[in-house]
């Protein structure tokens, strides 16, 4: 009889800790992705943030060549530099917060996430 009672406190042990296992996977830690192409952890972010502070200024050019390419050179001069300018602060300000938050798990609001990553599409904010 001290077997089965043995074995049944064994069981329900088990049985417990099971389902506070599988409850605990179905949550998300801040060292974890939770999409693909989403820099959640902590050294990601950081980095993400230092780098699009770093690189903010190319935006400028970027936007200008992107505008010139598609509306011509004038409207590329003046309202590509414009929109240059805007972009170029919001992608410099905005890393300067993700890297100053980075330890708050946020979703990156600038896409793409580098100014290097396609080149070709201008900048959008989420």
């Amino acid at each position: 009889m001290k077997k089965l009672v043995g074995l049944l406190l064994l069981l329900s042990i088990l049985f417990f800790l099971a389902s506070q296992t599988v409850i605990a996977q179905s949550y998300t830690m801040y060292g974890e992705r939770m999409e693909k192409n989403y820099p959640t952890m902590a050294g990601e972010k950081l980095m993400n943030g230092i780098v699009n502070a770093a690189t903010g200024w190319v935006e400028l050019p970027k936007t200008v060549i992107l505008t010139s390419q598609r509306d011509g050179a004038p409207y590329g001069l003046t309202v590509g530099f414009l929109t240059g300018l805007v972009h170029t602060v919001g992608r410099t300000v905005l890393g300067a917060l993700d890297a100053a938050t980075f330890f708050i798990p946020t979703p990156p609001v600038v896409y793409p996430h580098y100014i290097w990553q396609d080149f070709d599409k201008e900048t959008t904010y989420r």
